[in-house]
């Protein structure tokens, strides 16, 4: 190879190295953190200059993906089994870690009063209640657990209509396609100002804490900015954001 045409590979080189290394941090984020996850994204852009590229679903069929060979670097989940699940299968480079504690809200776009809720369920002016799908979505099976708690599940299974995450949950409940809804108390902070939704927060004590699990994925193992954007959920920076959105800190 003459002198110009090695010229000519090592500046292919060059450049194909800094392409790889301008890949974007593929973040797996579960459905409850459709908002949140994009001030998070901001931020983190802002302090230092590394994208992520936000991958939404329920938590497990993101880690249906993940098994499958998925290429992400960060799994943000909705409670801790899936990403133990992960680590436990190997699919993960660190043991999972609590970031952030869900709270659970009972949520309508119509005004018809939850001082007792548990009730109003059982009336005819509640036709259609909306849960997460609880096999793959922790926000549903928190709510599922609640109303079995209550001794009421088997009276209201025929009003509930089962959204794939809660993302869809939140849609049935904004749009007003269903009555009423169990949801993230972050879609308050995320709904916008024409959407007026009237909701009550239900008392953690009444269900198994939603603490939603970080995990480093393999994939992401040798990536020194995936390192930085997991360190950054730990972040007391982060931490303020997740509150603002309703989640409580572990």
């Amino acid at each position: 190879m003459n002198k110009k045409g090695l010229i000519i590979l090592m500046l292919a080189a060059v450049l194909l190295h800094g392409v790889v290394l301008a890949q974007n941090i593929r973040v797996a984020a579960a459905a409850n953190l459709q908002s949140v996850i994009t001030v998070l994204q901001k931020d983190f852009k802002q302090r230092t200059g590394i994208t992520i590229e936000p991958i939404i679903g329920s938590s497990g069929k993101l880690v249906t993906q993940i098994s499958n060979g998925a290429p992400f670097d960060v799994f943000l989940s909705a409670d801790m089994s899936f990403p133990e699940t992960l680590f436990k299968n190997g699919y993960a480079e660190k043991k999972p870690v609590v970031y952030a504690a869900g709270s659970l809200i009972i949520c309508s776009s119509q005004n018809i009063g939850f001082n007792n809720w548990e009730r109003l369920l059982l009336t005819a002016r509640v036709k259609k209640i909306a849960i997460a799908n609880p096999a793959i979505a922790p926000y549903g099976k928190a709510a599922t657990e609640l109303l079995q708690q209550k001794g009421i599940l088997d009276d209201v299974q025929s009003k509930v209509v089962y959204g794939e995450s809660i993302s869809q949950v939140n849609t049935y409940i904004t749009a007003g396609v269903v009555d009423l809804g169990f949801t993230t108390q972050s879609l308050i902070k995320e709904s916008d100002s024409k959407t007026k939704l009237y909701y009550q927060v239900i008392d953690p004590k009444q269900y198994e804490p939603i603490l939603q699990g970080l995990v480093l994925l393999k994939h992401g193992a040798n990536n020194p900015d995936a390192e930085k954007f997991y360190q950054y959920i730990l972040s007391p920076v982060a931490k303020r954001i997740f509150t603002a959105y309703g989640y409580r800190l572990p």
